[in-house]
């Protein structure tokens, strides 16, 4: 697993052993940020020096993937031992510690937080998680009012929004985008 695009291009990420991590592969990320960046419905302008939060974090692929392709400040909620090892350390190989936050955190009972114009959920899969964590979020403040929200969900998860922006197959993997708004 490594850095796919930007500043940090092809630094390697570690991921915890076992089955308890599941990174988003390689190329889901590479198709998933050429979409943020080049489709009608988002574009440069919500990439740059925005915030992210990356929940239900893992090793922070999603987001350290946003932050070597530009976004301002990424924070990661993460509340699995061994994946917040991880995360702590492929934040300092690609000395990101200046624009991250790091909190062990359970995404459905998230702490207060700042706005994000862009957000990743990436929970386990077949366990329903996206929804609940949307409320949760937005209910802690962690969600701009024209957020786009990113949902790595299992092929037969059950799609928490109507009317996505983005709907993509991609392996064992669904790719959901939303936006609060219809506008950037």
């Amino acid at each position: 697993m490594r850095i796919v695009a930007g500043a940090w291009r092809g630094r390697a990420l570690s991921a915890p052993p076992g089955e308890a991590t599941r990174p988003t592969a390689d190329r889901v990320r590479q198709a998933l940020f050429d979409r943020l960046l080049h489709a009608p419905w988002a574009g440069r302008a919500c990439i740059d020096g925005v915030r992210v939060v990356d929940a239900f974090a893992g090793t922070g692929a999603l987001g350290l993937e946003a932050l070597s392709r530009g976004v301002g400040h990424a924070t990661f909620l993460e509340n699995g031992r061994a994946a917040l090892t991880a995360l702590r350390g492929n934040v300092a190989a690609c000395r990101a510690e200046a624009r991250c936050t790091i909190l062990a955190a359970d995404a459905l009972q998230p702490p207060p937080g700042q706005a994000c114009g862009l957000l990743f959920l990436d929970p386990p899969y077949g366990q329903d998680l996206v929804a609940p964590a949307l409320i949760a979020l937005q209910a802690a403040g962690w969600i701009a009012p024209d957020a786009l929200i990113v949902a790595e969900l299992g092929r037969n998860d059950t799609l928490p929004r109507p009317d996505p922006v983005d709907d993509r197959l991609q392996g064992a993997a669904r790719v959901v985008v939303w936006r609060m708004q219809r506008h950037c």
